[in-house]
């Protein structure tokens, strides 16, 4: 994955990694939606597994995972999801975002086995602490999956450890609390990107609260790429009943691609 997203970078393109619920608000939808952010010019996608106690996300996502729960998506059936995105076309990284206690009910061994099975190309999981991850990061080693590192304002005295091991790319968090559009970022956030930027060997992406494409074009001044993913799940809930029926998912999915590429455009411009 690292080496996929440098070449895009060496072609002075930004990154651009959405975050999309898995199963909301249905299976063929969130292929669509995939496919969809892949057309739009999506680096990867974080495909999130539903989860009842989302500790990390606002509330756009936990409207997101319930629409997706009471549909009867779970972590196995989310995964199933990606060979059919694959034989429809889609080449990109799948990066499976989902809390801890999913991974821990499946089992860790039935976990990467599926993950395997189902070409899933990173993890990133929340509320796994650093010090913690060093079981399941050598898993991802030995089963081909890119464990991917966080990183935030707070991680200050951390920082060289978790970047000397991170992989894949750093997912920096643009601010303390929960996932969800914001207006503006604390001035500090650049200077904290700036920090990491100096110490990283892997791309550095920014996500938490970008949501506009004055968000992007300021961020990408200073990291490698952009996360986004209220604004975009906002615009599946507004698309949700379209997309949810067969003879209006290709005019839901249009609508859906104009919002996707009013960030990837801005994604794009060089730093020089």
């Amino acid at each position: 994955m690292q080496e996929y997203l440098q070449k895009q970078l060496a072609q002075n393109k930004k990154l651009f990694i959405p975050f999309i619920t898995a199963g909301d608000p249905n299976g063929e939808a969130t292929i669509g939606l995939a496919l969809t952010l892949q057309k739009a010019g999506a680096s990867a996608i974080e495909l999130g597994i539903p989860y009842s106690d989302p500790l990390a996300d606002g509330p756009v996502i936990q409207r997101a995972s319930q629409r997706s729960l009471s549909a009867g998506m779970n972590i196995v059936k989310a995964m199933e999801l990606v060979p059919s995105m694959r034989e429809r076309g889609l080449t990109i990284p799948i990066i499976l975002f989902t809390y801890y206690n999913p991974v821990l009910q499946l089992g860790k061994e039935s976990f990467f086995a599926l993950a395997e099975k189902n070409t899933i190309d990173g993890l990133l999981i929340p509320d796994l602490p650093f010090e913690e991850s060093g079981d399941l990061r050598e898993s991802c080693k030995q089963h081909g999956v890119t464990f991917i590192s966080m990183v935030a304002p707070t991680s200050v005295q951390r920082l060289k450890k978790i970047v000397s091991n991170a992989e894949g790319f750093l997912y920096c968090v643009s601010s303390l609390g929960v996932t969800g559009s914001r207006k503006t970022f604390d001035q500090r956030i650049y200077d904290f990107l700036s920090e990491v930027k100096q110490e990283a060997s892997v791309p550095v992406v920014v996500g938490f609260g970008v949501s506009s494409k004055e968000h992007v074009e300021e961020l990408t001044k200073v990291c490698d790429g952009v996360v986004v993913g209220s604004a975009l799940i906002e615009e599946v809930e507004r698309l949700s009943s379209k997309l949810k029926e067969a003879d209006s998912l290709d005019a839901a999915l249009l609508e859906f691609e104009e919002k996707a590429s009013s960030f990837v455009s801005n994604a794009k411009v060089s730093t020089g």
